[in-house]
């Protein structure tokens, strides 16, 4: 066989309908989340039909963040689901990561399973990590040809010349996120074999190797990878070129090139839980030696008429920040129940006056004033002036904010809104390092500026294209 492939999916949270009902308590911890939590079941089955549906493919992978909060009933009925597919013909191939267990003393993981009430929480059974292993065991383990027990790490035929090694998380986020000593000796091991063999190897495991901004590694490099440099070298090295990641919830696909010229792919998929969820559609061919890699979503959920997207995007952060604005400024007490997650109502209604008389100010903001606060109005010709005199900040401000999970941004560098917002940052830049403003000097990675970082999510400055990309399997 000279070609397969598989459906790779991650950051499923799936939540039992077990342990909620209806109420301010459930509401409020999917409103301070970026994911639908209520929806989990029925947008795991959308997804499902649509791989049921794919003749072609013959493989499915998941990795990690399969439950929300690491209950026993949401990992039962999870594991039931997968059943469909094993029963349809298809193989299952599953690693866990931190919201799949409870820590109990295992390590500094601190979720807490628990049922949500009308008024408030109750604990309920939860999975310790020692257990995870044998309860997916099914589904990875038990068809491995190779097993790294420790780590919960394995090895897996994909089809005759390509192997997938899935490198379970041995960590919660805040410790250690990866393989140990051993398993990195397992990990060499394992891929030198391959080569021998002359088979392509991909990586899965949950946690990022390349960061989905540059800021992130800057300020959160503990939710990377842990030890993500010695395998960056170690794929380097042996001519690995793919990674398969998640976690971060963002639709991401990154390249690193080492100083030998040998590079690497990190391909991020966003939670399929997101309202713009998408899972990666991947096909290896021996012969070319090429991994493509195409994305698919859902366009509404079972028995439903409006699109997913309308449906779930206001539930959670991105898109109650786009709803709060407005409410702001027109209905204050509407606008408390949506901002109660982020600051407390109290501290809210000392500024009752305040707050609508800011956000009405902002809606009115163009992107003129900006640019010209940005020293960027001289360079502007004139259709662009027009265009800023148009368009609103807030247009700007959402339309970053609704690609900061689905991925490639929407203004490249020759829009009005790259142009402008640039301007204005390398005006901060020079702010900052004039009055030695060391806040915000802290946030800037060595050698880059505020003006680089904004490139990051103004448009995609990585490979071009988030959602879809081929890769040559070999330098």
């Amino acid at each position: 066989m000279s070609k397969t492939t598989f459906y790779l999916l991650t950051d499923t949270h799936y939540v039992s309908p077990q342990i909620w009902v209806e109420g301010d308590p459930i509401n409020g911890r999917e409103r301070g989340d970026q994911i639908a939590l209520k929806a989990t079941p029925q947008i795991l089955d959308a997804f499902f039909e649509k791989i049921l549906a794919d003749d072609e493919a013959d493989t499915v992978i998941f990795t990690g963040d399969n439950v929300n909060s690491g209950d026993l009933a949401s990992h039962e009925e999870f594991r039931e689901r997968l059943t469909r597919l094993t029963d349809a013909g298809k193989k299952v191939f599953v690693i866990s990561a931190t919201h799949d267990y409870c820590g109990a003393g295992d390590d500094e993981n601190t979720f807490g399973a628990c049922r949500y009430t009308e008024t408030g929480t109750e604990p309920v059974p939860f999975m310790r990590k020692a257990g995870l292993f044998d309860f997916y065991r099914d589904f990875g383990p038990k068809q491995a040809i190779s097993v790294h027990r420790e780590s919960r790490s394995y090895v897996v035929q994909l089809c005759g010349g390509v192997r997938l090694v899935m490198i379970d998380d041995n960590g919660n986020g805040r410790s250690h996120c990866g393989l140990f000593a051993d398993g990195m000796a397992w990990l060499k091991d394992e891929l030198r074999k391959a080569k021998d063999d002359g088979d392509f190897v991909l990586l899965a495991t949950h946690h990022p190797v390349l960061p989905p901004w540059d800021v992130f590694r800057h300020v959160a490099d503990y939710e990377l990878y842990g030890g993500y440099r010695e395998l960056m070298a170690l794929m380097c090295e042996e001519n690995v070129r793919v990674v398969f990641t998640g976690h971060t919830h963002v639709q991401n696909i990154r390249k690193f090139t080492d100083d030998a010229g040998r590079s690497l792919y990190d391909v991020s998929t966003i939670a399929i839980a997101n309202a713009a969820g998408k899972m990666r559609r991947v096909t290896v061919d021996t012969e070319a030696a090429t991994c493509d890699i195409q994305s698919i979503g859902i366009e509404t959920l079972p028995g439903e008429t409006e699109s997913s997207f309308e449906q779930l995007y206001y539930l959670n952060f991105p898109g109650i920040v786009e709803k709060m604005l407005p409410l702001g400024a027109t209905d204050f007490d509407a606008f408390l129940l949506l901002a109660d997650w982020m600051v407390p109502k109290e501290k809210l209604q000392k500024h009752r006056r305040l707050i609508p008389f800011a956000c009405r100010k902002l809606q009115k903001l163009s992107v003129s004033t900006v640019a010209k606060l940005g020293g960027s109005w001289k360079t502007l010709c004139p259709a662009q002036r027009t265009a800023a005199k148009q368009e609103r900040v807030t247009d700007v401000l959402f339309g970053v904010l609704r690609h900061i999970y689905t991925g490639n941004a929407p203004f490249p560098p020759d829009t009005v809104e790259n142009v402008v917002v640039s301007a204005l940052a390398a005006r901060a830049d020079r702010l900052v390092r004039r009055f030695r403003i060391e806040a915000v000097q802290k946030l800037i990675p060595p050698g880059s500026s505020l003006c680089e970082m904004a490139q990051d999510f103004l448009y995609n400055t990585r490979t071009g294209d988030d959602d879809a990309i081929c890769i040559s399997l070999q330098d």
